[in-house]
């Protein structure tokens, strides 16, 4: 079970940057319009359309890597969906990645794979009681809303950007935990429970929600704000919801300090990696 949520773990990771970077291909090519006649110059073009399946296979992805696995292995998983990305739209769009960004994608890989085999997640449970739900669900969007609140025009670029990603952060743990029951509903009592569980549709209100906020963030401020707020807080949530809700267990005691090391190898990668490509924020988003 770990090993298949491991897999399409990253399989999403790697089918979203597919997504992601044929899309910005596909946007690339379209000079003019906005709103419906951008949509249909974009369904014309076959990388659009590649893009999309991109995107769709990686939600289906997610869902049967959280079904098969705990939140706090899947959700850190998907950091990967960002040197994937990088990697394939670099060459799409016939640029070339200077060594340091290489070297940026293999600290991030590394810090990964530290905190992850050092945090060793295990012991899973895809519903949680209501009782546990409740404080979740109340904290979470609070969080959000205060967030929001926070990124008032009057601040800086800067932490407008980090607030906002922080706040879509929030809203991706969030959206994965109630996917994660939803998914259990549908593969062990079929559709008809998928569609009438709560959950099936707070993932879907929540991950939206989630998705204007992160295009409010890169629109706010640099992606040397935004990128390691919405990396680094959507694991550490997604880890603290899957505790809170699934009952879901990491290592503490002196292995805190690996997973300390390897959380701060990543955010130093992201930050490496937001300095060093040009037009970063093109290429990824």
């Amino acid at each position: 079970m770990i090993v298949l949520a491991v897999l399409f773990a990253v399989l999403g990771a790697a089918s979203n940057a597919v997504g992601t970077a044929f899309q910005r291909k596909a946007a690339s090519t379209v000079s003019r319009g906005g709103g419906l006649r951008l949509l249909a110059a974009l369904v014309r073009r076959p990388a659009w359309m590649i893009g999309i399946a991109g995107v769709a296979g990686a939600a289906v992805c997610q869902a049967l890597a959280l079904v098969n696995g705990p939140m706090a292995l899947v959700q850190p998983l998907f950091i990967l969906e960002l040197p994937f990305a990088l990697l394939i739209v670099a060459p799409l769009l016939h640029r070339r990645l200077p060594g340091a960004a290489w070297r940026a994608v293999a600290t991030v890989v590394a810090g990964l794979a530290l905190v992850l085999a050092a945090a060793d997640p295990s012991g899973t449970r895809n519903q949680a009681a209501m009782e546990r739900w409740v404080p979740v669900l109340v904290l979470c969007p609070a969080v959000m809303a205060a967030a929001v609140v926070l990124a008032r025009p009057a601040r800086s670029p800067l932490f407008r950007a980090a607030a906002l990603a922080s706040a879509a952060a929030i809203g991706n743990a969030l959206t994965a935990a109630l996917m994660k029951s939803a998914t259990d509903r549908l593969a062990d009592d079929g559709l008809p429970a998928f569609l009438t569980t709560w959950q099936t549709y707070g993932f879907a209100l929540v991950g939206i929600g989630a998705v204007l906020l992160l295009e409010n963030s890169l629109q706010a401020g640099p992606l040397v704000a935004s990128q390691p707020a919405l990396t680094i807080g959507d694991a550490t949530v997604s880890l603290a919801l899957g505790v809170t809700l699934f009952d879901e267990e990491i290592r503490t005691g002196w292995w805190l300090l690996p997973e300390l090391a390897g959380a701060l190898l990543i955010l130093w990668g992201v930050l490496r990696l937001t300095r060093v490509v040009p037009r970063l924020a093109d290429l990824v988003h």
